[in-house]
């Protein structure tokens, strides 16, 4: 793809993404069938909650992550680096959108090299992982790393995207050896992220065994690229065939329980559909350990890092107040509550 048509594209998935219907139709994230049981005795200071945590050997003030939005256009440039600086303050992890336009295109590089305003929290750059079948390889997934001075690379997971998408790359066959061959050159960390559509445990399993250090599940319940690339589309026929798509994909709760059961130690991140504190609170309960928000924070993304700031200090709050909820202090005490009901199961009942 040309440079301008890059840019192009982005810019259009920005634009989308603020104004347009871009959720799936009758598709949740599955988390509102998880409830908390009121502690009304929690016997902790408020004050003395703490969210904090580590990811990718770094420290975090809170189990958060700024999921990959975008890159590679003058929009995003401005994104990206409102996040990076929010991030930076609050402590927060942060992903980059695709890099491949990093390789591509001179410009906007801006729009990815955001490590001067986030010198010291994990830094996650992104390559679709279908581009290992279209020339790209371990040398240019180092480049990346390089280049952004990443703590880790995604590999991302999007096969709906690329076939709504009129440009779209559809050759996704046996990619998973060259993912491997690029866990085994590579000098940080690998993880894999869908979109939107979701990892099953199947496929996270198959993913560890070839090398991949961390999942991000990136669920169903949020954003739905297929109904972006919908929008986008001038082809009739793609966009007719997305209506049949509008409800695909795997609940983000259901993704989480199911790579969970698959993969008890590797770090999961949980993203697809999160808006709030509670959100975040409810997967941290059932085996996510570091969750990532995307459009909850696009549109403050557009104004100020003061804007960034505001909405990452309310998610924030809002998990301190569901663990002075329950009587959690920290993170640990949340994760092994038994002050949870799922599915109208209470693991108070039960465990006594």
């Amino acid at each position: 793809m040309t440079e301008q048509g890059i840019n192009k594209r982005k810019t259009e998935h920005i634009r989308l993404c603020l104004t347009d219907q871009v959720e799936g139709v009758n598709k949740s994230t599955g988390l509102e069938g998880i409830s908390f049981i009121h502690n009304a005795l929690p016997e902790i200071n408020f004050n003395d909650i703490s969210i904090e945590t580590s990811f990718l050997n770094k420290s975090l003030g809170a189990p958060f992550l700024v999921s990959s939005m975008t890159g590679g256009s003058e929009l995003a440039t401005e994104i990206n680096q409102n996040l990076a600086v929010a991030a930076e303050e609050r402590k927060w992890a942060i992903a980059l959108g695709s890099t491949r336009a990093l390789l591509e295109s001179d410009k906007h590089q801006d729009s990815f090299l955001i490590r001067k305003q986030a010198p010291t929290v994990p830094l996650i750059a992104n390559l679709g992982a279908v581009q290992l079948n279209y020339g790209y390889g371990a040398e240019e997934a180092q480049r990346i790393v390089d280049m952004t001075e990443a703590d880790a690379l995604y590999l991302h997971l999007n096969t709906l995207q690329e076939v709504i998408q009129d440009e779209g790359d559809l050759n996704f066959d046996t990619l998973l050896p060259k993912i491997e061959a690029v866990c085994k050159a590579l000098s940080v960390p690998v993880g894999v992220k869908e979109v939107g559509f979701g990892i099953d445990g199947t496929v996270a399993k198959q993913l560890a065994d070839v090398g991949i250090s961390f999942i991000d599940v990136a669920g169903a319940g949020g954003t739905s690229w297929s109904q972006v690339e919908k929008l986008r589309s001038k082809d009739p026929l793609r966009k007719a065939a997305a209506e049949a798509f509008n409800n695909w994909g795997i609940p983000t709760k259901d993704c989480i329980v199911s790579v969970r059961s698959k993969l008890e130690d590797s770090p999961l991140v949980a993203s697809g559909g999160m808006k709030t504190g509670l959100d975040a609170a409810k997967a941290l309960t059932i085996g996510a350990d570091v969750i990532g928000f995307a459009r909850s924070l696009l549109q403050a993304a557009t104004e100020s890092v003061e804007a960034v700031l505001q909405v990452m200090e309310q998610i924030e709050f809002e998990l301190k107040i569901t663990m002075f909820g329950i009587g959690a202090k920290d993170l640990t005490e949340l994760k092994n509550t038994n002050r949870v009901s799922i599915m109208g199961r209470s693991l108070l009942d039960e465990q006594g």
